[in-house]
């Protein structure tokens, strides 16, 4: 499942900066910070993210892995997250199809990942 650019331009111009104080503490919300690759402003960007059993992040891309945030992953090595109240490096972000990331995640984010029918999921190893 992908939304469409325009479910994609409200959530960036409204939804987000509804959720985003509250991201990073709840399930499922959370935020990922990145440096611009041309400004080097860092940005903070809602996500939903799930720990992988190895310690990782696993990021839902429903607006496909082509959005500024990823390519500034991709061109920095890696960012911050804050997961569960708790903010920490990552480094090596790739794109991966979900049914490839579900095996590292644990029950109830396997089945509910699964369920998503989302195409592709970040995954980021914790640095340290």
């Amino acid at each position: 499942m992908l939304f469409s650019r325009e479910h994609a331009r409200f959530n960036r111009r409204v939804t987000n900066r509804i959720v985003l104080p509250l991201s990073g503490w709840l399930p499922m919300w959370s935020v990922v910070e990145h440096v611009g690759r041309r400004s080097g402003k860092i940005y903070r960007t809602p996500v939903s993210a799930f720990r992988t059993q190895d310690g990782g992040v696993a990021i839902l891309l429903p607006y496909r892995p082509d959005r500024d945030w990823v390519k500034n992953l991709h061109a920095a090595g890696g960012g911050r997250v804050k997961l569960y109240g708790k903010t920490f490096d990552v480094t090596d972000p790739r794109v991966v199809p979900t049914r490839e990331a579900l095996g590292l995640l644990k029950s109830p984010w396997r089945q509910l990942l699964g369920s998503t029918g989302v195409e592709s999921t970040l995954l980021l190893t914790r640095a340290g």
